[in-house]
C-alpha cells in the first residue's frame, strides 16, 4: 500500500491525491487574493450579471409556473411549440385584462394612500400620544419624552420633506424603470426558449461531466428542479389565495383601500414569516386611525386568514417539500436581507434550498466514500492478521 494510503483518514480524503487537492486549494486562495486586488476588471461582468439577473429570474419563475400547462398540452398530443404559443397568448391576454381592469384602480388607491399617509401617521402619533398621557405610564412618558414632543409631531412633515427630495429619487426611479423595461422586453424571448428547450438543458450540462459522476450530477439536478418547482408553484398559489381571502375579509369589515392592502398582503406573503408582518403594517395604521373597533376586526380577519393558510392551504399545496426549520428560515431571511436587501429576502429561501441540495448530496457522497474506505480498512486488517 502506498504511504499516502496508510491511514483511513488519508484514504478518506483521496489518498495520494491529498497533496494535489491541497495544492489546488492553495492556488484557488492565491487567485482570490489576486482578484480581490484587481476587482475593477470584473466590473463589466458584474454589470452584465445585474442587467440579466432580473429577466432571467422572472423567466425561471414563469417557466416553472407554465411548465405543467405545457406538459399537460403535450400529453394531449399538442405539439410543444404550439402548446407554448397557445399558453403565451393566453398569458398575454390575462396580463392585458389585468392592466385594463385592475391596475388603474390599484393605481388610484395607491396615489390616494400616498397622499393620505402623512395624515394617517400624524393621527396615529396623536392617538398614541394621548393614550400614553392618559395611561398608567403617563408620568414616565412625560418625563422621558417631554423633549421629543416636537419631533414626534413633526415626523410626518419630515417624511414628506424627504419624500419630496427628487434628485436621488428620480435617479433611482429611472434605474428601476430601465431594469423593468429590459426585463419585460427580454422576458418573452428567454421564456420561449426555456419552455422549448429547457428540459434538455440538464442533459446537456450532465454530458460535460465524467461518466462515473453523471448519476450523482443527475440526482443533484433532479433535487434542485424539485425544490424550485415545489417552492415557486406552491408559493404563488398560496400568495394568490391569501390575497383573495384578505380582500374578502377587508370588504366585510369595511376597511379602506381593501384591494390595495390585499394586493400588498399577497405580494409580501412570498416572504415566509416576515411577509405577513410587513403586510399588516399599513392596514394596522389605517385601522388604528379609523377606530379601535376596526383594529379588533382587522386582527380577527388577519388571524383567520393566517390560520387557514397555515393549517389548510400551505400543507395541502406546498406540503413539507422544503424541509427547512422555521428558525433556519428566519436566520436565512435576516442574513440575506442584510447582505442583498429586498432581492436577497425574496431569493433567500429558494437559494438556501438549492444550497441544501448541494450540501446534502456532497455529504452523502462523502459518507459512501468513507464507508467504503472503512470496509477496505477492515478487510486490510483481516488480511494482515492472517
Amino acid at each position: 500500500m502506498n504511504r499516502w494510503d496508510s491511514t483511513p483518514v488519508i484514504r478518506f480524503f483521496g489518498g495520494r491525491k491529498l497533496l494535489y487537492i491541497l495544492g489546488v486549494l492553495l492556488v484557488v486562495g492565491l487567485n482570490i487574493l489576486v482578484y480581490s486586488n484587481v476587482g475593477f476588471i470584473f466590473d463589466p461582468f458584474l454589470i452584465f450579471v445585474q442587467t440579466v439577473a432580473l429577466p432571467l429570474i422572472l423567466s425561471v419563475v414563469v417557466y416553472y409556473l407554465l411548465r405543467p400547462i405545457i406538459n399537460l398540452l403535450e400529453s394531449w398530443r399538442v405539439k410543444r411549440i404550439w402548446g407554448i404559443l397557445i399558453t403565451l397568448l393566453a398569458l398575454v391576454g390575462l396580463i392585458t385584462l389585468m392592466v385594463v381592469l385592475i391596475i388603474p384602480f390599484l393605481e388610484k388607491q395607491l396615489i390616494s394612500l400616498a397622499e393620505e399617509l402623512p395624515r394617517y401617521l400624524r393621527d396615529l402619533i396623536n392617538t398614541t400620544d394621548q393614550w400614553l398621557r392618559n395611561s398608567m405610564f403617563s408620568g414616565y412618558y412625560t418625563n422621558l419624552f417631554e423633549d421629543a414632543d416636537g419631533v414626534l409631531n413633526q415626523l410626518p412633515d419630515y417624511i414628506s420633506s424627504y419624500a419630496s427630495q427628487t434628485v436621488e429619487g428620480i435617479t433611482s426611479i429611472i434605474t428601476t424603470v430601465t431594469n423593468v423595461v429590459v426585463a419585460i422586453v427580454t422576458l418573452p424571448f428567454i421564456l420561449f426558449y426555456l419552455l422549448k428547450d429547457g428540459h434538455h438543458l440538464p442533459e446537456t450540462i450532465i454530458k460535460l461531466f465524467p461518466p462515473k459522476t453523471r448519476s450523482e450530477v443527475t440526482s443533484v439536478f433532479k433535487g434542485i428542479d424539485h425544490q424550485l418547482s415545489a417552492y415557486i408553484q406552491g408559493q404563488i398559489i398560496v400568495s394568490f389565495c391569501i390575497g383573495i381571502m384578505m380582500y374578502i375579509g377587508f370588504l366585510i369589515i369595511g376597511l379602506e383601500y381593501a384591494l390595495l392592502l390585499a394586493a400588498i398582503a399577497s405580494v409580501t406573503s412570498v416572504v415566509p414569516y416576515l411577509g405577513p408582518v410587513i403586510a399588516i403594517t399599513p392596514a394596522l395604521i389605517i385601522s388604528i386611525v379609523t377606530s379601535p373597533f376596526m383594529v379588533l376586526k382587522l386582527l380577527f380577519v388577519w388571524t383567520v386568514v393566517q390560520l387557514l393558510e397555515g393549517k389548510f392551504i400551505s400543507p395541502q399545496i406546498m406540503g413539507k417539500s422544503l424541509h427547512i426549520h422555521p428558525v433556519t428560515i428566519i436566520f436565512v431571511l435576516l442574513t440575506a436581507g442584510h447582505l442583498f436587501g429586498v432581492v436577497g429576502i425574496i431569493l433567500a429561501i429558494p437559494g438556501y434550498a438549492i444550497l441544501k441540495v448541494f450540501v446534502t448530496h456532497m455529504f452523502l457522497w462523502f459518507q459512501r466514500r468513507y464507508n467504503r474506505f472503512v470496509e477496505e480498512e477492515h478487510q486490510y486488517s483481516i488480511d494482515n492478521s492472517k
